[in-house]
């Protein structure tokens, strides 16, 4: 008798295992044989440390509860591709451009840079930063690197084309060019529409440079509720709760016509396979109902300066508050760990339908 429970309950802690593996994309070999990154400091892990820029995360209390301390994420914790290369099975986090060396670039290459921009310009009055078109030339260097690794350029493009290209951009084109008009002049050069258009033109030719190169699997990762950061209500709420309604407009203009890309590349390069994950409704779910994701504050930052800790961002050794995991965001303008996690999950299995076009990451890995 004895001996059948146990039997019975090693093939159900094997079953259990096995489902859990599925759900969290941690069976044995990874999904995909390697994930690209391109953005700006919602995703930077380090490329921005040793450049001349204000936009720096390598000091604590940033990574206060990352296992390696400060990497140069813009966290206390993971960031969102952290979660997701996870959920693809990689059993380390994809390493930055800065620090990639030999083989290690077979399993992927974070490129992204904090302030970095669509436009080139944007960002510049923080300094030093590597725009979308510099991540993609850094990329183009990355796959020559691959076909001397693999010995001719049909084995690297055959291997990457399996691979995940995830792109999170327009931020900064927004919070560091357009909406800051005493350094920038586009918002009298251009309507939101007309410079969503600019934008997306200037996308567009990126997304053909990196298909060029040999990607297939593309993510794109639309902006996020911006006009609802800490120091967006800092600058624009006259309550320090409501958010900006001209910046979050603006945004959702450039997301429904990063949306419509997908269709376009999807229909134009039968071969590769686009994807939009819908972050702006992620978020709009943790602001509407954030006690149902364990949040507490969702308009201030759990460190930082001034009104809504939403002056600047976290000054070095500045004490954070410790509840980290009931504030929506870490700093003025960055999301906590607690916040990556949810929209990290949502973005590789959609929990809704609006989460993910025309399918999610889980799937897009499948492929």
């Amino acid at each position: 008798m004895g001996r059948e429970v146990m039997k019975w309950m090693m093939v159900y802690v094997v079953l259990l295992g096995l489902n859990l593996g599925e759900y969290y994309g941690a069976r044995g070999d990874p999904q995909v044989p390697c994930y690209f990154i391109f953005g700006d400091s919602l995703v930077d892990n380090g490329n921005n440390n040793n450049i001349q820029s204000l936009a720096r995360a390598n000091y604590l209390p940033y990574g206060i509860d990352y296992p390696g301390g400060p990497t140069g994420r813009f966290s206390n914790g993971k960031t969102t591709v952290d979660v997701i290369a996870e959920l693809l099975g990689f059993e380390d986090y994809i390493p930055p451009y800065a620090a990639a060396r030999g083989e290690d670039i077979l399993r992927g290459v974070n490129y992204a840079s904090a302030a970095a921009g669509i436009r080139e310009e944007t960002g510049q009055q923080l300094g030093a930063r590597i725009s979308f078109a510099a991540q993609v030339n850094n990329y183009r260097n990355t796959v020559q690197q691959v076909v001397q690794i693999l010995g001719d350029e049909d084995s690297a493009a055959n291997y990457l084309s399996k691979c995940i290209y995830s792109v999170g951009l327009g931020s900064n084109d927004y919070l560091n060019n357009y909406f800051m008009p005493l350094y920038y002049s586009t918002s009298r050069q251009f309507n939101p529409e007309q410079y969503a258009d600019v934008l997306i033109q200037q996308y567009t030719q990126q997304l053909k440079t990196l298909y060029d190169y040999g990607a297939r699997k593309f993510v794109l990762i639309g902006v996020g509720q911006i006009g609802c950061s800490p120091n967006s209500l800092a600058q624009n709420s006259p309550d320090g709760k409501t958010c900006a309604q001209n910046i979050n407009v603006a945004n959702q203009i450039f997301n429904n016509r990063l949306r419509g890309i997908v269709d376009d590349f999807n229909s134009n390069t039968p071969d590769a396979k686009f994807i939009y994950i819908n972050a702006y409704d992620i978020f709009q779910d943790l602001i509407d109902n954030p006690s149902a994701f364990g949040f507490r504050v969702t308009n201030a930052g759990c460190c930082g300066v001034g009104r809504n800790n939403g002056q600047i961002t976290c000054l070095p050794l500045q004490n954070p508050c410790p509840n980290r995991d009931e504030y929506l965001f870490w700093d003025a303008f960055h999301p906590g760990e607690a916040a990556n996690v949810i929209v990290g999950r949502r973005s590789y299995r959609a929990e809704r339908p609006s989460d993910s076009y025309p399918f999610d990451i889980q799937r897009l890995a499948q492929l």
